[in-house]
């Protein structure tokens, strides 16, 4: 037995090795296979999966980093066809940005008993502008069917040597055989940082490197004393190899499945180039907040008032109180300066957002906190990595792209603001900037960690009045009440949407639900609760057998699924903030019919008081009163409680499930 182990593995890996994964060497397998032999769900699998980063000298310039990718796909249904269009980021600031070259891309298809390619036209790759500092290079591979493979290649020139984009090993779907590796010159010093669940231990190699020819610098803007005709260098080479690695699927309730992807980032430490010192780079959080501060877009943009002086004094007039003040300047901010979905920390300039009335959210941010501070509050920023950016694990420039306000009342209290959302309140950030911890900027680039989660409740309390005929038609009205980030979520969908395609959704998240004296109040007025009331009539909602109706006492609001499927999960489960949601309905029974039975009383709590579900239901007469709370009393639920969290979701559809039981008189 041990002997034919043995055979088999030698003859797997001699496989692997064999495959040739040149550009254009698409075999007829390939293109005839079916499904992934070791994810059989699969919509898609890179079949190959190669980048190499590595550092040329250039004439006039010094040292650009260059990136090779090469990759292959296979595609095994329609769902996979998204993976047959390629969105290519370019960093544009003022080196002259990144530039794309050497594009070739080639679909592949089974024809006729033979391997049948077609190359993508130049006039179908794309180059828009994203933002300010980011253009995008799109393209779409031609042809596409199921069974198809894809296969592209492309080099990226970057004159910003500094900044690594990071290594991902992992993804949405499976990869068969990946290659990956990064040649550093010995000028540079980078320290990795590595993420997720796979072992990553790079091979590593040393090897020397010639410049020929040169003068002047030695690294881009790295300036030296000296001038030769060749030099030789040592450069590191770090080479990962990985085979048949698995998909990373997004689970529900993840803040963002990047942060537990496989990943290697290099972060540049420092360059020590010939005859010049050492330069040190971002090392610690403290170097990177004091990097950040000293920027003449973030720290003297704090210090700017004459663009608003005179509007914030007209504002305040002669009011001392401080929360009034944070409310005036807060709904002063949100009602001028609209935001235009841009991130980042920074400030292009403040000014002239102000003017135009429009800014991204450095700007806004910056402002709100020069207001407030103008206004005698005690204000600073708060960095913040959004939910889609991931958590910022390591100490690196890129680990934050969002700004908010922080402000002090007075003793421990304490106020979040962040302006972009125009239907945000005071401690209420929006979703995407609900992720686990932000730091504070202080005064001459001091910095310290604060919880951006919510510790109050967000509240939803429904109060249903209906009647159900003898044919299961229900029919009557509905009231929902929303705090905090309920209203907040709610109005951000309600008025920022044309209102009859608001009905319509909403008529179709219930399956046909006919809505009618459809009502909101307070969608506008922040400072209370928003209410949305409608009657309405939704038909099958009870199955009549015989002299018999059953029906499930929370009819088309139950829960009717278990968000969590996995048998184990390695990551916390993120709910973004505490909610309570309570549900009261009333039922009238149809005419010659009496109750026979209801389901019993339920009380569950999950351990360590993270949450509970209370299910109680009283029948009298024609009557049937419903209460059912549902709570969840903590933002993130840790791994170690996982088994439990998904077996009190088990039993809470289940209770919702049950029916209750009408006999005809």
């Amino acid at each position: 037995m041990r002997f034919i182990l043995t055979v088999l593995v030698l003859f797997t890996v001699k496989c692997v090795l064999a495959q040739d994964y040149k550009f254009g060497k698409v075999t007829k397998e390939e293109v005839s296979e079916t499904v992934y032999p070791e994810d059989t769900i699969a919509d898609a699998a890179y079949l190959y999966k190669y980048r190499k980063s590595h550092y040329v000298f250039v004439k006039d310039e010094g040292f650009v980093l260059k990136t090779d990718i090469h990759e292959r796909i296979k595609i095994y249904n329609q769902e996979g066809f998204n993976y047959a269009t390629k969105q290519i980021r370019l960093y544009n600031g003022s080196s002259g940005g990144e530039k794309i070259s050497s594009i070739k891309a080639y679909t592949y298809n089974f024809e006729n008993g033979k391997v049948v390619s077609e190359k993508i036209s130049k006039n179908d790759i794309f180059k828009s502008e994203v933002s300010k500092y980011t253009n995008q290079v799109k393209f779409t591979m031609p042809n596409i069917k199921p069974g198809s493979v894809i296969e592209y290649k492309y080099e990226i020139t970057s004159p910003y040597w500094s900044n690594v984009d990071e290594f991902v090993f992992q993804h949405d779907i499976p990869i068969k055989r990946l290659e990956a590796s990064f040649e550093v010159p010995e000028y540079f010093n980078f320290k990795v940082n590595t993420k997720g669940f796979l072992p990553l231990v790079p091979e590593i190699e040393n090897q020397t490197g010639v410049i020929r020819s040169f003068g002047g610098a030695v690294g881009g803007n790295q300036s030296s004393s000296y001038n030769v005709s060749e030099t030789t260098y040592f450069k590191q080479i770090s080479k990962y190899k990985l085979d048949n690695v698995p998909a990373l699927r997004d689970e529900p309730f993840v803040n963002s499945i990047n942060n537990y992807r496989a990943s290697a980032k290099y972060e540049l430490s420092y360059t020590n180039f010939p005859n010049s010192t050492i330069k040190y780079y971002s090392t610690t959080w403290e170097d990177v907040v004091n990097t950040v501060y000293k920027s003449s877009y973030f720290g003297e943009e704090l210090e700017r008032t004459g663009y608003f002086k005179n509007d914030i004094d007209a504002l305040l007039g002669s009011r001392t109180d401080p929360k009034e003040k944070i409310s005036l300047i807060y709904n002063y901010v949100k009602s001028q300066v609209k935001w235009n979905g841009y991130y980042g920390f920074y400030s292009d300039d403040v000014k002239k957002a102000y003017k135009d009335h429009v800014g991204g959210c450095g700007e806004i941010n910056l402002m709100l906190t020069a207001m407030m501070r103008y206004a005698g509050l005690d204000a600073n920023p708060v960095l913040v990595s959004t939910r889609s950016h991931g958590v910022p694990l390591f100490p690196t420039r890129e680990g934050y792209n969002y700004v908010v306000t922080l402000v002090k009342v007075s003793g421990d209290s304490m106020v979040l603001l962040d302006a972009t959302d125009p239907y945000a309140v005071p401690n209420v950030l929006p979703m995407r900037a609900l992720n686990w911890k932000g730091r504070i900027v202080g005064d001459n680039g001091t910095s310290s960690l604060i919880d951006l989660y919510p510790r109050n409740k967000s509240k939803n309390a429904i109060t249903m009045m209906v009647k159900i005929d003898e044919e299961g038609t229900l029919e009557g009205s509905c009231r929902s009440i929303r705090t905090n980030h309920r209203a907040l979520s709610f109005r951000n969908r309600y008025n920022d949407t044309d209102k009859e395609e608001f009905l319509e959704k909403l008529e179709n998240r219930y399956g046909g639900l006919e809505v009618s004296d459809y009502e909101v109040k307070n969608d506008k007025d922040l400072s209370k609760p928003v209410m949305e009331s409608y009657k309405f009539v939704k038909e099958n909602q009870a199955d009549v057998i015989g002299d018999k109706m059953y029906f499930s006492p929370l009819f088309y609001m139950r829960t009717d699924e278990n968000p969590f499927k996995l048998e184990n999960r390695e990551f916390p489960v993120d709910f973004g903030y505490p909610s309570i949601t309570s549900q009261r309905i009333i039922i009238n029974i149809p005419e010659g019919y009496k109750i026979d039975s209801v389901p019993e009383d339920v009380a569950i709590g999950l351990p360590d008081n993270l949450g509970s579900f209370n299910f109680k239901i009283v029948g009298r007469g024609n009557t049937i009163q419903v209460s059912v709370v549902s709570q969840i009393n903590e933002s993130i639920i840790l791994p170690a409680h996982y088994e439990a969290l998904k077996e009190y979701f088990n039993k809470y559809v289940q209770k919702e499930a049950e029916q209750v039981v009408l006999t005809r008189i």
